[in-house]
Order: C-alpha cells, then sequence, then structure tokens
C-alpha cells in the first residue's frame, strides 16, 4: 500500500481505480486506498461506481470481457500493453470457475486477445511481465485444450470419479493444489456436457462456498 501511495503521489494524484477482477486478493485494499485519495472506483460488478463494459473506455483502459476466472473479469489494454488480472499469469495456470459457459467464454476470450494487433506485452496479475503476449496467449489456449483431451481420453476409459479424473487429466498437480484442480474440472465437464459431450455418470466436484 506504501508502495502504491508513493506512485499515486509522484504521479501528482489518483484518477480512479479499475479493477480486472473483484477476488480479495485484486480488491482487499480499495476501502483503504479510496478514503486517502477519494475517487470513482470502476470494476465488472458489485458496489461501483462504473460498471465496465466492452467498447467503453475507461481513463486511458480499452476493456475487454474475459469471463472465466471470474464471472466479472476483464483484461485492460493500454499503451501497448494488457493488463490481464488473472485471465493470464506471468508463469503457470489459473483455475476457471465452473459458472455456466465459464470454459467455452474464457476459451473465447484468449482467441479474442490473441487476434489483437494493438498489444505485444502482457501485465499479468501475478507473476512476470510477458514480452511475448502473442506466444504465451497460443500457450494458454494449447494447455487448456491439452487438458480437454486428457478428459476426453480418460472418459472413453470408463472412469467417472472427481479423484480418477484428476489423476488422469491433471497428475502433475500437487495435493495442496488439487481442490484448484478440481475447481478447473468442474469448468470442463460444464462445457463439456453443454456440447452433447459428458457420459452418464460423472461425479461431479462439490464446490460449495467457493468465490466466483
Amino acid at each position: 500500500m506504501e508502495r502504491v501511495c508513493a506512485a499515486i503521489e509522484d504521479r501528482g494524484g489518483l484518477g480512479g481505480v479499475v479493477l480486472t477482477h473483484d477476488h480479495a486478493d485484486h480488491s482487499e485494499a480499495v476501502p483503504e486506498l479510496l478514503a486517502r485519495y477519494p475517487a470513482p472506483l470502476v470494476g465488472g460488478r458489485g458496489e461501483v461506481d462504473v460498471k465496465l463494459r466492452e467498447g467503453v473506455r475507461v481513463g486511458p483502459f480499452d476493456p475487454v470481457a474475459t469471463s472465466g476466472h471470474s464471472i466479472d473479469h476483464f483484461a485492460l489494454i493500454s499503451g501497448g500493453a494488457c493488463f490481464t488480472g488473472d485471465a493470464v499469469l506471468g508463469e503457470g495456470s489459473v483455475f476457471i470457475a465452473p459458472h455456466r459457459g465459464a470454459m467455452s467464454d474464457y476459451m473465447l476470450a484468449l482467441t479474442r486477445l490473441r487476434e489483437r494487433k494493438d498489444f505485444s506485452v502482457l501485465c499479468p496479475g501475478h507473476g512476470p511481465i510477458v514480452r511475448d503476449a502473442d506466444g504465451k496467449l497460443g500457450e494458454y489456449i494449447e494447455h487448456r485444450l491439452e487438458r480437454e483431451r486428457k478428459l476426453m481420453d480418460a472418459l472413453e476409459q470408463g472412469l467417472r470419479t472427481e479423484g480418477g479424473l484428476l489423476d488422469a487429466a491433471w497428475p502433475e498437480v500437487p495435493q495442496q493444489m488439487r481442490p484448484l484442480a478440481s475447481v478447473t474440472l468442474a469448468a470442463h465437464l460444464d462445457k463439456l456436457e453443454d456440447e452433447g459431450l459428458l457420459p452418464a455418470g460423472v461425479q461431479r466436484p462439490t464446490l460449495e462456498g467457493f468465490e466466483q
């Protein structure tokens, strides 16, 4: 917070706060920040002063809907950079929250971002800056497709339990990360069901209390 405030002072004040999404690790400092520097709050949902919408610029940012990690997620494009929030990380992959259509929407969002020509750098909410935006977006798309292929293979082999599907499609994930893998598994299963590709009798993950 002190580093953010120092940057605000150096720049002569705060014009506004724009959230890529409202998960706590991206938003919990907002009340303290706005108490120090009153300014408009912009986001995709909740108690904000301005709602993000595609096609409507906010300050220097062009917002792009990137639902998947959360329902309200937007990427923000400005000055040749794309601030990706949790849609794309500097390292590793993200979980996809299983609201209906989440995985399909996420894959479409990655494809749409990759087709744009107005940025070449990704500035993620976690991890280092990515200088090869096209390469990273392609990597993310292929990663999701590879997970889906492994999941389909597991289903064709007759696996139906949550644990069995995780073992088959997420074999490298350590035990402490399996709950997040289960979240993304649920989103993949929803996508297959929407496409008429999910066989009967598949155990669905229980995700009570999960933040979307």
